[in-house]
């Protein structure tokens, strides 16, 4: 696993609900397509990874990043495609994936999610990790297809399978497999530029990301292209890394609480110490992840 270098500010934009912090960043970020397949895109800006599939029935994506950056995305789809963005699944509820939804089902969009996400939508959330309150969406963001545990879409010659993965980082991830094209997207139970956010306030835990992290490697295989939430493309040998890197730092601080030792106490221990140098200096800190850990064993 390499070291990805992402700002501190620019994560806390991500996760800072539906709005852009600073009025000027729509003019800044480039949106960059990714051709992966035939059919098959990842599109990176600022936000969540998209996933775009292409073809003969029109175009399916993953995830729409900010509202403000809802017009460079269209372009940078109609560069590849001539035809219209059909449906949208939200891989879950943050900003930085479903900002730019209502831009999208006024063109025509259909937008599917798992049912939690339609409901933190509807009503809003404190994300005490991040000390932010997050108002509801409008009527028009809201999925109008939600699932209860998994579901498929037939399209462009490809079966697209989408798996809710329970209480992993929120309690409404979705991860999509494309069976054919042999491409995984993870959406956020899987951070590609160090440790990954367990929003607890919206009832992810450390068990649940394990677990979602497990599924996602038994639909790979070392073929598989994967698309995490954020940071660069990966594969499976990475995901695997990723996943080993978390069951010991679960078995590290549940060791230490079994115990006794209090929050303050095991911070103290400093369990995630030998990680730390190539995975605790992005968007989640140290202290951020053990914390995580300590309260959703």
């Amino acid at each position: 696993m390499f070291i990805r270098t992402v700002t501190a500010m620019s994560l806390m934009l991500v996760f800072s609900g539906q709005t852009f912090a600073h009025a000027d960043s729509k003019n800044e970020v480039e949106i960059k397509a990714q051709k992966l397949t035939d059919g098959i895109y990842v599109l990176f800006g600022q936000g969540g990874n998209i996933g775009l599939s292409v073809g003969d029935d029109g175009v399916y994506m993953i995830d729409d990043q900010f509202a403000p950056l809802s017009d460079k995305i269209k372009a940078t789809i109609a560069g590849i495609t001539d035809q219209p963005v059909s449906f949208l699944i939200n891989t879950h509820w943050h900003g930085d994936h479903i900002g730019g939804n209502e831009n999208f089902a006024k063109s025509g969009t259909v937008i599917v999610a798992h049912d939690n996400v339609r409901q933190r939508m509807s009503t809003g959330l404190e994300m005490s990790a991040l000390g932010r309150k997050v108002e509801p969406s409008p009527e028009a963001a809201l999925p109008v297809v939600t699932f209860d545990s998994e579901m498929s879409l037939h399209l462009n010659g490809d079966e697209m399978r989408v798996y809710h993965v329970a209480k992993a980082h929120t309690d409404g991830d979705a991860i999509i497999y494309f069976a054919k094209d042999n491409v995984l997207h993870m959406g956020d139970t899987y951070f590609n530029i160090g440790y990954p956010f367990i929003d607890v306030s919206s009832g992810g835990t450390v068990d649940g990301y394990i677990a979602a992290v497990e599924k996602g490697l038994s639909l790979a295989n070392d073929d598989t292209q994967i698309i995490p939430g954020h940071g660069p493309m990966s594969n499976k040998k990475e995901l695997s890394e990723f996943m080993a890197m978390l069951k010991d730092l679960r078995s590290s601080v549940a060791k230490l609480k079994d115990k006794g030792m209090s929050l303050e106490e095991v911070l103290a221990e400093k369990p995630s110490a030998k990680y730390d140098e190539e995975n605790g200096k992005n968007f989640i800190k140290p202290d951020q992840i053990v914390t995580f850990i300590y309260h959703t064993l």
